[in-house]
């Protein structure tokens, strides 16, 4: 099953989510008895829009602040500091009491399936429980009708309702978590790469059945991944992540015809192309060394320790997101030059 390119979604003039400046920085321990503590700066400063329907891919490599960036948003890792306005209201620092009304609308699907499911609830009672915490007013029956609902349109067979995680394969224990945070019919889902546990063959199915709901229920789609292939295909604009700073944020066309930052050509060159001749032809661009500690990011410029055409401008002056086009915006001092 080959999956299916996103569709593009209705013009809204507003987005339904605002996030300005967000830093998660952890505090670590010094090294030594009386070292001070450390600063671990997961996500840097980032910036951005999602509008409804619409799905924005976040790519980049393991440790780049991928995960973190999606947990802040949902206020399940505290901010350091920033901006996440849902609906025009910001949501950092917001009490349990404010935050519980809004989870309905705000879901995720993490990344690995059955760590994410209780093994002790049977996959009715998984489905069942963000309806008995946030619509107690529902009925057992009515309950159990809208869980077997679900489960058949996430493609799980509705009699299968009292059986438990461990009885399942990778692929349908990520169509319950899929059901589950489904189920309460929520605006926006974070993807915490929800398939890549998952082999290929699956993988094109969970894509595909994403896109499916995203067009039934006008959902906005967070979509978290480091396989670029997949990125291509169901999102509409890329968000590129390195160190916890935004690279670049383009539309999807955009991103792959023409990226403008060296880091988003090198991930890029990186995808393998079905071809042979064009695939052994193309130009690969090859990143040297080891992504840096956040604990002691590179000053200026966080990529110009990797950057093949890093200059001494970059090493003392950080480089801000600016607009190079209609559909395109990057942190480069030197993306005019770079093509």
């Amino acid at each position: 099953m080959t999956a299916i390119t996103a569709h593009k979604p209705k013009k809204a003039t507003s987005p339904i989510l605002s996030v300005r400046d967000l830093k998660v920085h952890f505090s670590v321990p010094g090294k030594g008895l009386f070292a001070p503590d450390r600063k671990l700066r997961a996500v840097d400063g980032v910036n951005f829009d999602l509008y409804p329907g619409e799905t924005l891919g976040v790519v980049g490599e393991s440790g780049c602040g991928k995960s973190t960036l999606g947990r802040a948003i949902l206020q399940l890792i505290p901010p350091s500091s920033g901006q996440v306005a849902w609906l025009g209201k910001d949501i950092v620092g917001a009490p349990h009491r404010e935050m519980q009304p809004l989870r309905r609308d705000l879901q995720i699907i993490f990344q690995d399936p059955l760590a994410s499911l209780n093994p002790r609830m049977t996959i009715g009672e998984i489905i069942a429980e963000p309806l008995v915490t946030h619509k107690p007013e529902l009925g057992k029956d009515e309950i159990k009708a809208r869980v077997k609902r679900m489960m058949a349109r996430v493609g799980l067979l509705p009699q299968m309702i009292n059986r438990y995680p461990h009885e399942f394969s990778g692929g349908q224990c990520q169509r319950i978590g899929i059901a589950r945070a489904m189920i309460l019919e929520p605006k926006l889902i974070v993807c915490d790469e929800p398939v890549s546990a998952l082999d290929v063959s699956i993988q094109a199915q969970i894509v595909n059945l994403l896109q499916e709901l995203q067009r039934e229920f006008d959902l906005s789609l967070i979509f978290i991944s480091h396989d670029l292939s997949i990125v291509r295909h169901i999102c509409h604009r890329i968000m590129v992540l390195y160190l916890g700073n935004v690279m670049e944020l383009a539309d999807r066309d955009s991103i792959y015809a023409a990226p403008r930052h060296p880091y988003t050509k090198a991930l890029i060159s990186a995808v393998p192309i079905p071809d042979p001749e064009i695939e052994r032809n193309k130009e690969r661009i090859v990143l040297t060394g080891d992504l840096p500690s956040p604990l002691s990011p590179p000053s200026g410029c966080v990529f110009r320790t990797r950057c093949p055409f890093a200059q001494d401008k970059c090493a003392t002056a950080s480089p801000t997101l600016d607009r190079v086009s209609e559909t395109q915006e990057v942190a480069c001092h030197f993306h005019d030059s770079i093509s």
